[in-house]
């Protein structure tokens, strides 16, 4: 005979997802700002391939639905940070926010990588194409440790070596910087469109 006592969960990898209201009338006015971005700029090679990814802060633009997204994903990092600890209130920390827009059309993914440096890394959805079948507009997560495939037997999802989910458009995920993750080719005809950010957390001057 027993009694369980306690049960706590070690060493977790919060993910979190928030849907933004009126997010189809911001999506609207983001990709029409996308598309003159993309006019005026070739874009950077970062996780991109067969993508265009905007150079600079996002965030540093003054255009309307930048500034209503940034407050939306100010908004998510600060719930998130609340999420996982009650023992600092974030908004007494300085936030940096640094964002880019990625445009990925058919065939379009990103690589593994991770955002070293920040705290904490998000994705709005701006469009997802629909599919019928397929991984087109997945972003996987792979678990930082690497020695438990012998767990898979026991079907836990604790020890689970990847996490895959697709969200849908109007949806900000919010997630670690230094989990590893990728995003799957978009197998649709329409392009896919996100804006990425990472999330930097500092004590104020003075």
């Amino acid at each position: 005979m027993i009694e369980e006592t306690k049960f706590e969960k070690l060493f977790s990898t919060p993910l979190l997802r928030f849907k933004v209201a009126n997010h189809a009338a911001l999506s609207r006015a983001l990709l029409a700002e996308g598309a003159m971005m993309q006019s005026e700029e070739d874009g950077v090679s970062k996780s991109n391939r067969l993508g265009w990814h905007s150079s600079g802060n996002l965030f540093d633009r003054n255009a309307d639905p930048i500034v209503e997204l940034r407050v939306a994903a100010e908004m998510a990092i600060l719930a998130a940070t609340r999420r996982i600890t009650t023992k600092v209130d974030p908004e007494t920390l300085k936030m940096k926010l640094f964002g880019w827009m990625n445009v990925n059309p058919q065939g379009g993914y990103n690589v593994p990588h991770t955002h070293p440096g920040a705290h904490w890394s998000g994705v709005y959805y701006v469009s997802q194409p629909e599919i019928d079948e397929g991984n087109s507009g997945m972003i996987e997560f792979l678990a930082p440790r690497t020695d438990l495939s012998h767990w898979a037997i026991l079907k836990a999802s604790a020890f689970s070596l990847k996490k895959r989910i697709r969200p849908a458009a109007g949806e900000i995920v919010v997630f670690p910087s230094y989990l590893l993750h990728w995003v799957y080719p978009n197998e649709a005809d329409a392009d896919r469109v996100t804006i990425a950010f990472n999330a930097t957390f500092s004590k104020p001057k003075g």
